[in-house]
């Protein structure tokens, strides 16, 4: 049976008493700076809201515009992006600022959005809605459970997808919500993130409770449904904390192009499918030393896989002068990625 969507005004009239304040998002009246919705947009893709806050805050601190960031050093923007997630995205951040500070600015439709580097139909949506009143719904998650519960959609992720972006674009048919495209995205993002949450829907607090079918059916709190997610293959590293005379370690930087491209590393091994034997994993070391092992595994996990990697250690040798950079502990937490910090955190560095 069709689905009658509900009213986007009572929505719109929740969401003038309860938005969230967020760094990102301009108060009511206030210019909205598409160079900040951007960079939120791409933070939040892989972290939570919790912690992009105040990593958001710094690095806004360091680059305040678009121009900044596009004029800054790759090695500075990748030394803010870590642990943010996956270095591609900083990558195609700091390219896609140096395009728009070229063409003088952000373009405000969003397929002149979608063409810049790491720019994608989501995010381009989502820019277009809430920077420039784009007269389109950008569906992330919460989006899509929200409409999931209101239309009370069985089918599993991802296979639901193209339906739920169907259903939710509809609402631009609604005057209320075309005429406020930016409010009313971020009000379907509130009302996922604290009413229609994964877990335990208040659904009494819902603006939208008496035309949602899944409440109307008591399963809301079991949609949307989702197909089993295969299990992530298992990679083995080898990797070798080398400390000189005064304390510091030898980072390396990673080639640019890859995985954690251009960033620094406790250098090692290459990941594989196999464990390393150590006689093996010695011909990747930096030199030649008494290498001893570390106790324990450092673990991580990326979005396509899970890492597991051993540590030896040992002290530079005299006379010996090995490529890479030389810096203390606590500099070398901060310049390296999150699965770097696994294997200072097993070495107790």
């Amino acid at each position: 049976m069709p689905y009658t969507l509900p009213s986007a005004a009572d929505l719109l009239a929740w969401y003038d008493r309860h938005r969230r304040v967020l760094p990102w998002r301009a108060a009511p009246g206030q210019a909205r700076d598409p160079y900040r919705i951007w960079l939120s947009e791409v933070m939040l893709q892989q972290t939570t809201v919790a912690t992009v806050g105040p990593r958001y805050a710094r690095f806004l601190a360091r680059f305040p515009t678009v121009q900044t960031l596009a004029a800054a050093d790759w090695a500075e923007v990748a030394e803010e992006w870590a642990g943010l997630g996956y270095y591609a995205r900083a990558r195609n951040l700091h390219a896609c600022a140096q395009a728009v500070a070229a063409a003088g600015g952000f373009p405000r439709e969003p397929a002149g959005l979608e063409a810049l580097p790491g720019i994608g139909r989501y995010t381009a949506s989502a820019v277009a809605a809430i920077a420039f009143d784009a007269p389109m719904v950008p569906v992330d998650g919460n989006v899509e459970r929200v409409t999931a519960r209101l239309a009370a959609i069985e089918e599993p992720l991802p296979g639901a997808k193209p339906r739920l972006t169907e259903i939710a674009a509809g609402f631009m048919a609604d005057p209320a919500a075309r005429a406020r495209p930016g409010d009313f995205a971020q009000g379907l993002f509130d009302l996922g993130a604290t009413i229609c949450t994964p877990r335990n829907p208040a659904c009494a607090l819902c603006p939208w409770r008496a035309d949602c079918r899944a409440r109307q059916a008591g399963i809301a709190a079991e949609l949307p449904r989702k197909s089993p997610k295969p299990a992530r293959p298992l990679r083995h590293g080898a990797h070798f904390l080398l400390a000189d005379a005064q304390g510091r370690i030898l980072l390396r930087r990673r080639l640019a192009k890859g995985l954690l491209g251009g960033m620094l590393e406790v250098p090692g091994t290459p990941w594989r499918a196999s464990p390393w034997p150590k006689a093996e994993a010695l011909a990747h070391a930096p030199l030649e030393a008494p290498w001893r092992d570390v106790p324990g595994i450092a673990r991580h996990g990326f979005t396509h896989f899970e890492v597991e990697m051993v540590l030896f250690a040992a002290t530079l040798p005299r006379g010996t002068a090995p490529e890479g950079e030389w810096q203390t502990p606590d500099a070398a937490r901060v310049a390296v990625p999150t699965v770097m910090r696994r294997l200072l955190d097993l070495a107790g560095a």
